[in-house]
């Protein structure tokens, strides 16, 4: 599991294990993590968990978010990077073994030159529809990002989950949702991604102003078990949500 590492003057303060999906920091009681401090503002930050990653947002503080000496917006934490607020220090530590899924995120919020410096298939980035291959023949459009996904999950029979596009021009196309982790929607106005796991698949707003929308009803900072049939609105996508008995799910 990974945590944090709180420490001020070289002096360690405190240990948090990141057991949430999302831990905020701040100076206001609320807090998860919070430092009594004027430098740090109200609501300063927040760290998203999601498998075994860790993003972290500043939250328009008024003195910034810096790692690693550099001001930061939105950060992929990595091994030993070191979150500065102030005066405070917060080392990310991650024990859980490391599913790639940091590069991936990278991959989504680059561009597509930038993508392939990081490791990221050039012809991935040239695809609209998050997790649709190139035989759906899909074109740019509506400027969706590329697959970001995790290595498949093979738990055999079961029913899979699919998100049928239902607006726009790419209306009638299919994603199956065979990976563990998916990435959905338009860097810099909304994203999300629909989490696979043992009991069904969620989903979690990442990054926008804005949350996502499902069957009408804005999404908060949680994540959310989708249930067959929902319709999910996201990055100006409307989306069907459903599951397909299939003896085939899981693999690629």
């Amino acid at each position: 599991m990974a945590k944090l590492i709180l420490s001020m003057d070289g002096l360690v303060l405190k240990e948090i294990p990141l057991v949430k999906e999302r831990t905020t920091i701040g100076r206001k009681p609320h807090n998860d993590i919070q430092i009594d401090n004027l430098a740090i503002s109200g609501e300063h930050a927040v760290i998203v968990s999601i498998l075994n990653d860790a993003f972290l947002e500043d939250l328009n503080s008024t003195n910034g978010t810096y790692v690693n000496g550099q001001s930061v917006k939105k950060h992929v934490l990595k091994e030993n990077d070191v979150v500065e607020l102030g005066k405070y220090r917060i080392k990310f530590l991650k024990d859980a073994p490391d599913t790639n899924f940091g590069a991936t995120f990278d991959k989504a919020f680059s561009t597509a030159p930038d993508a392939v410096k990081l490791g990221a298939s050039p012809r991935a980035h040239t695809e609209t529809m998050v997790g649709f291959g190139a035989e759906a023949s899909i074109t740019s459009g509506e400027g969706w990002t590329a697959p970001a996904e995790v290595a498949p999950v093979v738990t055999g029979t079961e029913q899979l989950g699919v998100v049928q596009i239902i607006s726009g021009r790419n209306a009638g196309r299919e994603l199956e949702l065979s990976k563990s982790l998916t990435t959905l929607g338009k860097p810099g106005v909304q994203v999300a991604v629909i989490t696979r796991r043992p009991h069904g698949y969620f989903i979690t707003h990442v990054e926008g102003d804005s949350f996502p929308i499902l069957n009408g009803k804005h999404l908060d900072a949680q994540a959310h078990l989708l249930g067959d049939h929902d319709v999910i609105e996201l990055a100006g996508v409307k989306m069907e949500f459903y599951l397909r008995t299939d003896a085939g799910a899981g693999k690629s």
